[in-house]
């Protein structure tokens, strides 16, 4: 049916183009994914310190108003509720760093997730944390921001 269309010379030069198409959409694609996980991976790590240091207003801007936190206890934290646990002055965290780092992209929707050993105080006694964490980004409006958080503590060594 096809032939019908394009004769015999247009139907070879359709195949031939489509033969190309991949590479090159494959290439555009793979630079668009690989500069959305650059920009996702420095929102996470912007974030993280912003936490450390305390940064009331650069948490919120990641976050979005519908933001649920489910903790490692399997409680619900709002976005009021997480800012407010965070900002408490009974609550120090170190700085720490992310293992196992990874970001999976779906559309609009990015899984961000993986591992920390976190150390602070709380209320003046010291505290250690080992968790893995999954972070959902959702780009709206031309912005990603931080839907949901689930932590998972692992057991400590």
């Amino acid at each position: 049916m096809l032939k019908k269309h394009l004769g015999t010379a247009g139907l070879l030069l359709a195949i031939f183009s489509l033969g190309f198409m991949p590479a090159h959409a494959t290439g555009a694609t793979d630079a668009k994914r690989d500069a959305l996980v650059a920009q996702l991976t420095k929102l996470a790590d912007d974030w993280d310190k912003a936490i450390v240091r305390k940064d009331q207003a650069a948490i919120e801007a990641n976050m979005a108003e519908d933001f649920r936190q489910i903790d490692a206890s399997g409680d619900i934290e709002t976005k009021t509720s997480f800012v407010n646990g965070l900002m408490s002055a009974k609550l120090e965290i170190d700085p720490y760093t992310v293992e196992d780092f990874e970001v999976r992209l779906y559309g609009n929707v990015a899984l961000v997730s993986g591992r920390t050993r976190m150390t602070g105080r709380y209320d003046g006694k010291p505290f250690t944390s080992h968790y893995r964490y999954i972070d959902i980004y959702v780009q709206r409006d031309g912005k990603w921001q931080i839907v949901s958080v689930q932590i998972s503590k692992i057991p400590q060594e």
